[in-house]
Parts: C-alpha cells; sequence; structure tokens
C-alpha cells in the first residue's frame, strides 16, 4: 500500500503543478527522487566513537533504516581527525520510506520545533535541490528525551528532479513543506 502523500502527489499534484509550471510533458514535472540524512560528530573529539553510535542509532530511530558510518578520507591535523577514523553518520531514504519520512517530518517534526517560523527559501542549491539542517534531535517525536546523551544534529537534503529551483519549491510547497512567507520577513526586516 502507497503511503498517503505519495497517493496525493500522484493522483492530484502531478497534474496540477503541470498545468501551474506550464509543462507540456507530464515527465517533465518535478518529483522527489531521495532524502540524504547526514550527521557529524567532529566536534566530540574526545568521545568520537561513542558519538557515532549513538548518531547512528538516533537516525535508525528517526527514519527506521540503519544508517551508515562515514569515514574521514583524508587526516587533518587542525580538527584532530585522523584519515579512516569515523567522523558521521548518513542514510538515504527512497520509495515508500522516503514518503512516510517526509509525511511525519512535515505534519509532525516541523510543528515541534520551538519557534518555528517556517522554512528558509534560502537553502536551495540552483539545481532544485532543497537543503536544511537543524542543530537538536530533541524536535523528532522518536527519540526520547531522557535517552538523549549529547547532542548530534543532522542535515536534510531533499534530491528533485527539478531543473529549476523555481520548480522544485513549487513542488515542495505542494507537497505541504511549510516554507517561511516572503511578505511578512521583508516586512521585518524594513
Amino acid at each position: 500500500m502507497k503511503p498517503t502523500l505519495q497517493r496525493l502527489y500522484e493522483e492530484n499534484l502531478i497534474n496540477a503543478l503541470q498545468e501551474e509550471l506550464g509543462l507540456t510533458n507530464v515527465n517533465e514535472v518535478p518529483r522527489l527522487e531521495k532524502i540524504s540524512i547526514n550527521s557529524h560528530v567532529g566536534h566530540y573529539v574526545n568521545e568520537r566513537k561513542a558519538a557515532v553510535e549513538d548518531a547512528v542509532d538516533e537516525i535508525g530511530k528517526i527514519t527506521g533504516q540503519k544508517a551508515s558510518v562515514v569515514y574521514a578520507k583524508k587526516s587533518v591535523a587542525n580538527f584532530k581527525v585522523r584519515e579512516g577514523e569515523a567522523v558521521g553518520a548518513r542514510v538515504t531514504l527512497r520509495g515508500a520510506r522516503m514518503w512516510e519520512f517526509l509525511e511525519r517530518f512535515i505534519a509532525i517534526t516541523c510543528p515541534n520545533i520551538r519557534d518555528f517560523r517556517g522554512l528558509p527559501f534560502k537553502s536551495f542549491d540552483g539545481r532544485g535541490n532543497y537543503a536544511v539542517g537543524f542543530s537538536d534531535q530533541s524536535i523528532f517525536p522518536e527519540i526520547e528525551l531522557d535517552q538523549i546523551k549529547r547532542q548530534i544534529g543532522f542535515d536534510f537534503i531533499f534530491v528533485t528532479s527539478a531543473k529549476t529551483d523555481a520548480q522544485a519549491k513549487a513542488m515542495l510547497k505542494a507537497l505541504g513543506m511549510p516554507f517561511r512567507d516572503n511578505v511578512k520577513t521583508e516586512e521585518n526586516a524594513a
């Protein structure tokens, strides 16, 4: 059975996005290809091994998929990192797990963020991919607050098939991604 957000996208949003973006072919409509979640624990110099294990465990709780360990490619003396040393964890979500994670992220995680005013528009990379980072894992309901040993931050990268940032922005907004309202941001800056 397909996740709810995937069914909504396939049944309703593809045609609406095709009309909104003025695309002639239905295969040109942007789609979400994968979500990549990364965590780097480089600032825990003395307890890096335990921090990497915590990152793998917490990414597993958040996504429902076991994370892989990331190893340093080069030694950097200033950062006290040696080649081959574990420095983080990552996981890539595709298919049904990706859609379920996105649905939980939009409906549950984002409202849990303290003083949340929306996700920034500036985080698009110019090729239709969107990246956002969080410095604390306590916003995720899967993490038990009394079980947190150390603060671990995460980077989420939403990889889309969109050719431009405008197309990716329209697709993510149609899916329900809570972006900041540009009008309010401009008024506050003045």
